[in-house]
């Protein structure tokens, strides 16, 4: 879709802050699913003796079938023939119905298939609400894609604020989270229409997206989205268990709830991230923006690989830290292909952006509680700061193409 670089301006149509508020509330509650089987991977390690790289296939389960549902939706055309507040009511739906069915899995085997196919319904909710309030905005479209992309970031915490209520079992935050999702969407009910602004229809076509990738400032954009991509789901996924496993908070009376409490409080302070990146894009540039928030989650994932016996109120600060930058260059990447990338094929240039970044996820997903296991945290959080450096180096480059043109 396309991201105008000029400032944000006042809505073209009344009733566009009204579409951007459902959309988001109804985004936010969708998306509670996403991580509500990591976040009670503990309780089932013990439940069906998992190994480390069992739990990690919980969430992988969830990205890939995102990368599934998103391309077939795309590539079959669904995408345009259903209204989008539709088939955000139809994914949520469905991916509360799924993950609900958790609670009689009989085992490992049944619990990943659900997992996939909760991701498979969430990429009907996630990108079609991208596209509804794109078509709200034609000036401004920046900051509204960033309150998305912040109501994405308190979905994907929510279960963290479920689980620090304290002493709740596994099938209660199944049950809580699938509830949030399916209120989620029946809220979409209440969006009577679509924008004023629509977009032309767009399938995805592998052969129009490798075109487009011959660009050098594409090619450039992509490889900053894996190093971003390769840091933050692995941050969110596994944040909790990082902050449960500190001094302060493991063996205390209830450690685990306050551990979760603040886990909630770094992935959701993404959310405020989300809009500075947007505001800073807006005055220096996407690739400045993206690379200052690079730069900024990735020093602080190696400040934590160093700083986990420090006092807990650093530890925790410096969390947060990296929480509030990990995400606030989400959009920038998808907005530099869509200005870069040959118009014709923007669709399926950014369809195989994000289908290459969501797979990019599943690698340090499994592999950071692997590392923590057989290693240590300090090898785990370096591993992941790799990513930032590849997308910094990424950025460098592209701003270099920009300056020679």
């Amino acid at each position: 879709m396309r991201v105008p670089t000029t400032s944000p301006a006042s809505t073209a149509h009344p009733r566009a802050a009204l579409a951007l508020g459902l959309i988001a509330v109804a985004t936010f509650l969708s998306m509670s699913v996403w991580f509500s089987a990591s976040f009670v991977v503990p309780q089932l390690r013990r439940l069906w003796d998992l190994s480390s790289g069992e739990s990690s296939l919980l969430t992988i389960a969830v990205q890939l079938g995102f990368v599934v549902g998103a391309l077939t939706l795309a590539a079959t055309g669904l995408a345009d023939a259903l209204l989008g507040r539709r088939l955000m009511s139809l994914g949520a739906l469905g991916a509360a119905g799924v993950n609900l069915v958790l609670l009689w899995s009989p085992g490992f085997a049944v619990a990943v298939l659900l997992r996939a196919l909760t991701g498979a319904c969430l990429a009907a909710v996630y990108p079609p609400a991208l596209k509804e309030v794109s078509s709200w905005f034609q000036r401004g479209r920046g900051t509204a894609l960033g309150v998305m992309i912040a109501a994405l970031t308190l979905g994907s915490a929510a279960p963290q604020l479920i689980k620090a209520t304290g002493g709740l079992g596994w099938q209660v935050v199944i049950v809580a989270t699938s509830a949030l999702t399916a209120a989620g969407g029946v809220t979409t009910f209440f969006l009577r229409s679509s924008g004023p602004f629509p977009f032309p229809k767009s399938v995805f076509r592998l052969r129009s997206a490798l075109r487009a990738n011959r660009n050098r400032r594409v090619m450039l954009a992509n490889l900053g989205y894996v190093g971003h991509m390769w840091e933050l789901y692995a941050m969110w996924a596994w944040i909790g268990t990082f902050l449960a496993g500190l001094d302060g908070f493991a063996g205390s009376p209830n450690g685990s709830q306050h551990a979760a409490l603040a886990a909630f409080a770094c992935i959701g302070v993404g959310a405020i991230g989300c809009l500075v990146g947007g505001r800073i894009s807006d005055r220096v540039g996407r690739a400045q923006s993206a690379l200052i928030s690079l730069v900024c989650s990735g020093a602080a994932a190696v400040v934590l690989a160093f700083i986990r016996t420090l006092p807990l109120p650093l530890v925790l600060l410096v969390s947060a830290f990296w929480g509030f930058w990990v995400i606030a260059d989400s959009a920038q990447f998808s907005a530099m292909v869509t200005e870069n990338a040959d118009q014709r094929y923007v669709g399926s240039a950014v369809s195989l952006q994000l289908a290459t970044g969501y797979v990019t996820t599943t690698a340090t997903i499994y592999l950071v509680p692997v590392l923590v296991e057989n290693t240590s945290w300090t090898a785990a959080l370096l591993a992941l700061a790799v990513g930032p450096v590849v997308g910094i180096g990424a950025l460098l480059a592209y701003l270099r193409s920009t300056a020679d043109s």
